[in-house]
């Protein structure tokens, strides 16, 4: 006759008095900034496509492509609209706080586009 354990299967440990299955999490892949935003927005404005990757298990990985590339496309766009806009080292020297209000526009722009190509398609 088999015994309760094996029957139900898998692997139990002793804890005390207790058996306690040996239940593993599958691994999380971590997710930056940007990627928690894309599932912020999945959630609550488009849970059937959240359903579906969560349910599929490639919720993580979805999330974490998004924020790679959220993150590349961000530095790019600084980079580009800050040399467009000629904001440069000597003018963060002559005058920082122009340099400051100027930067912060900059990046406000860079994620908006991040937002409209990303993150809310």
């Amino acid at each position: 006759m088999k015994s309760l354990f094996e029957e139900l299967g898998g692997t139990y440990h002793q804890e005390g008095d207790y058996f306690l299955p040996g239940l593993l999490l599958p691994e999380r892949i971590p997710v930056g900034i940007w990627g928690q935003r894309r599932k912020h927005y999945l959630k609550t404005q488009r849970e059937p496509i959240y359903t579906a990757l969560l349910l599929s298990g490639k919720l993580d990985n979805h999330l974490s492509e998004i924020d790679a590339q959220a993150d590349a496309m961000f530095f790019q766009l600084v980079t580009q609209l800050a040399g467009q806009e000629g904001i440069t080292e000597q003018l963060k020297a002559r005058n920082q706080m122009e340099w400051i209000g100027r930067m912060n526009s900059v990046r406000n722009r860079a994620e908006e586009i991040i937002y409209n190509e990303l993150i809310y398609t």
